[in-house]
């Protein structure tokens, strides 16, 4: 039962070789046994988990079953669960009680599966290490002193270490992807607007989107059929038919045309690294891709203007955080704005604070034009490279990220360092387009992970090349050594 994949589960739970509920303690032992050193969950929803997998067992039996009916799923910190503490991370939300259920929790829920619990992250999704949560670091499972990658890391080291079959993460510049890549498991980010967002605590409204993270590609297509689908709640939410991710894994990738963008390859790139990718890049071609370098000329552009766009949102969405309503606030405040001020202050972290005001001063009278507005006009250029370079190839390779796995605290003191960590996540978002990582092999035994990029609403199509790579690779098979988590 260690390490089954989801549709493996699935299969047992089908056959009733297993139940639900058996299932379910399993993981929450696991998860009692391992998790004191990894810290990769918030709330553990113990009571909840056994009364949903009960429920799922009496689906099975009566043959109602769902995509993921009793299946056990850890879902991350920053969807509303009713009557479930939903944090985000943060100070300012730990003693929030959620009191609905975002679209995905509902999905999930009506699908039968069974929540584990909330995993930790970086504060309101703002970090790419998950060292800014409130909650302490999350440690890498393939090694105990290096960092999963952020803001998604509590479920990316929840599902390495086998806490939890499958996970849901969000991914605003990456943070699906570069954790994925970091504890080497399979993550989609689809396209904007495929998965709704309600109930999705906000940090950037035009970049968030949630998604899937598992330990194959075929897990994320199982879970991604639970989690798409149009929400009217959702004004960004597009109302188009949900393919079946499941249905076209197996289809031939012969001819498929491959593109290698130069400036993925240039300085700034671990060799290491490098290598790994060319090599897994060559698997594809035995199977009959063909492979072309392009160019994404504006591609080095993302970083400045994510780093505008990003806070300019964040600054917006956060402004709700003052003490009044609900959240965290300062004891007796002398007035209005010393609410407002100490609540603020010692309700968010550093990271949170540094990008508010980041955000605060691009928006600010005389600096809009220069720095916002000239974003923007960035932004389309990076997405008008994307749709030239898709005239040419059906999908674009490269790496997830230019190293593997920094060690905790290694670039706690330099923000920049740590945000060229995104460099070849975050235009991605910017586009709008759908992202994977998968793993793609090991440098210095920490995984590496390869990215896919697709065009819009393509998410089956990389999730059946990531799929065909996995049946002549075992990188995915490989687990961390679990005697160094006990």
């Amino acid at each position: 039962m260690k390490y089954a994949t989801i549709a493996k589960l699935k299969a047992d739970l089908t056959a009733k070789k297993v139940s639900s509920l058996e299932l379910t303690q399993y993981y929450l032992s696991r998860i009692k046994k391992l998790d004191p050193k990894l810290n990769s969950f918030i709330s553990v929803t113990e009571e909840l988990a056994l009364a949903q997998a009960k429920h799922a067992d009496q689906l099975i039996a009566s043959g109602k079953m769902g995509h993921l009916t009793g299946v056990p799923i850890a879902q991350k910190d920053i969807f509303c669960s009713n009557g479930v503490k939903t944090t985000c991370g943060s100070k300012m939300l730990d003693n929030f009680i959620a009191p609905y259920d975002a679209h995905i929790i509902e999905k999930f829920q009506q699908d039968g599966s069974v929540m584990l619990g909330k995993t930790n992250m970086d504060e309101f999704a703002m970090g790419s290490s998950n060292e800014t949560s409130f909650y302490g670091a999350v440690r890498n499972p393939w090694n105990l002193n290096y960092i999963p990658g952020g803001s998604s890391g509590g479920s990316a080291a929840a599902v390495a270490a086998g806490l939890a079959p499958g996970a849901t993460g969000t991914d605003t510049g990456g943070s699906i992807r570069q954790p994925a890549a970091m504890c080497g498991l399979s993550g989609i980010k689809p396209t904007y607007g495929r998965v709704s967002r309600y109930g999705m605590i906000a940090f950037a409204s035009s970049l968030d989107q949630s998604g899937p993270m598992a330990l194959t590609a075929e897990d994320c297509a199982l879970m991604l059929n639970v989690m798409a689908g149009f929400d009217s709640r959702d004004s960004t939410c597009v109302d188009q038919p949900v393919a079946d991710y499941s249905k076209n894994l197996n289809d031939s990738i012969k001819g498929l045309r491959i593109g290698i963008p130069e400036e993925f390859f240039a300085e700034g790139l671990d060799s290491k690294v490098a290598q790994t990718i060319q090599t897994a890049i060559k698997e594809f071609e035995k199977m009959g891709a063909v492979v072309k370098s392009i160019s994404l000329p504006n591609n080095h552009l993302s970083i400045g203007a994510y780093y505008v766009i990003a806070p300019a949102e964040a600054s917006s969405n956060l402004a709700r955080y003052d003490g009044v309503r609900y959240g965290y606030r300062c004891a007796n405040p002398k007035d209005l704005q010393d609410l407002y001020r100490r609540s603020r202050g010692e309700g968010f972290g550093d990271e949170v604070k540094r990008r508010i005001m980041m955000g605060t001063y691009v928006l600010s009278s005389g600096y809009y034009d220069a720095y916002y507005t000239k974003a923007l006009k960035i932004r389309r250029l990076i997405s008008q490279d994307f749709q030239t370079a898709f005239q040419e190839v059906d999908v674009i390779m490269g790496p997830t990220a230019p190293t593997v796995a920094f060690k905790l605290g290694e670039k706690t003191q330099d923000p920049v360092s740590m945000y060229l960590s995104d460099i070849y996540t975050l235009a991605v978002n910017l586009a709008g387009l759908p992202g994977m990582s998968i793993p793609a092999g090991f440098v210095n035994g920490l995984p590496v992970g390869l990215q896919l990029i697709g065009n819009v609403f393509e998410e089956a199509k990389l999730l059946n090349i990531a799929h065909q790579y996995q049946q002549v690779t075992d990188w995915h098979k490989q687990h961390p050594n679990e005697e160094e988590l006990a």
